[in-house]
């Protein structure tokens, strides 16, 4: 079994390590685009053609699934990348997870990158999904080209802004980016209130690791035996896992349990 991801940068890791949690006997290729990332403020278009690109680097290597772990290629170019592989290649897009965090009444935030917030995409999934909850959404320009470079002047820079622009009262807060699940903890303590109850995070990674494996028809087994390989694209060019991408938990993980091919 062979499992690909796939985003601008290295907002991928916490979807493979999900992945990877769930079937320690796949082989993941992570396909990343060092040299044209950030992608959210580039328009439309051009994100689009650069998503494929990096879906076709990892569509080389064959894979059962591709994972679209980024939310603003997913939210722009999904029409576009099934067009272009499926059915040969099932593809797998991220969206912010608005339904599971209206369910619990709100008020929500929504944290994400420029291109997604305000997006005809993610007011839709507001209006089908969020329909009397109060939610605001937040732009965070910088966030996701911050932990990219694992930069943390930038980071708390960037969660400092946004968490100034975060509604007081928000009891959930939907992380937009998959970036930002890798700094979870740090946007938590930056947009906890004193007094309120426990802000409830909601990322994807988990998610769509899960629909991943339901699409090919596999169900998880986290004691299967792991003898496997990491395959690691950047901009189509083999390579090791980064330095940044080991600053993270997600990124030790991933080293850790898999040798890079």
């Amino acid at each position: 079994m062979k499992i690909a991801l796939m985003d601008s940068g290295i907002g991928l890791l916490p979807a493979a390590a999900a992945v990877r949690r769930l079937r320690p006997d796949a082989d993941l290729v992570l396909s990343w685009d060092p040299d044209g990332m950030p992608w959210g403020p580039r328009t439309p278009e051009d994100i689009t053609e650069r998503a494929i690109a990096v879906a076709e680097a990892a569509a080389a290597h064959e894979p059962d699934v591709l994972i679209v772990a980024c939310n603003t290629a997913s939210v722009h170019s999904l029409p576009a990348m099934r067009a272009r592989f499926e059915p040969r290649l099932p593809i797998i897009g991220t969206v912010p997870a608005i339904k599971p965090a209206a369910a619990g009444g709100g008020p929500v935030a929504i944290w994400a990158t420029p291109a997604t917030t305000g997006s005809a995409y993610q007011r839709g999934l507001i209006e089908r999904f969020a329909d009397g909850v109060a939610v605001a959404e937040v732009a965070c320009p910088g966030l996701a080209d911050a932990v990219h470079h694992a930069d943390d002047e930038a980071i708390d820079a960037a969660i400092a802004s946004a968490a100034a622009r975060t509604p007081d009262d928000v009891t959930t807060l939907v992380l937009g980016c998959t970036n930002y699940e890798l700094v979870a903890e740090r946007i938590r303590a930056a947009v906890q209130r004193p007094g309120r109850p426990p802000l409830a995070l909601h990322g994807s990674a988990g998610a769509v690791a899960a629909q991943a494996l339901r699409r090919i028809g596999v169900e998880p087994a986290p004691k299967a035996t792991a003898d496997t390989t990491l395959t690691v694209l950047l901009s189509g060019r083999e390579a090791t896992l980064p330095d940044t991408a080991l600053s993270y938990d997600e990124g030790r993980f991933l080293r850790a349990v898999s040798p890079v091919r």
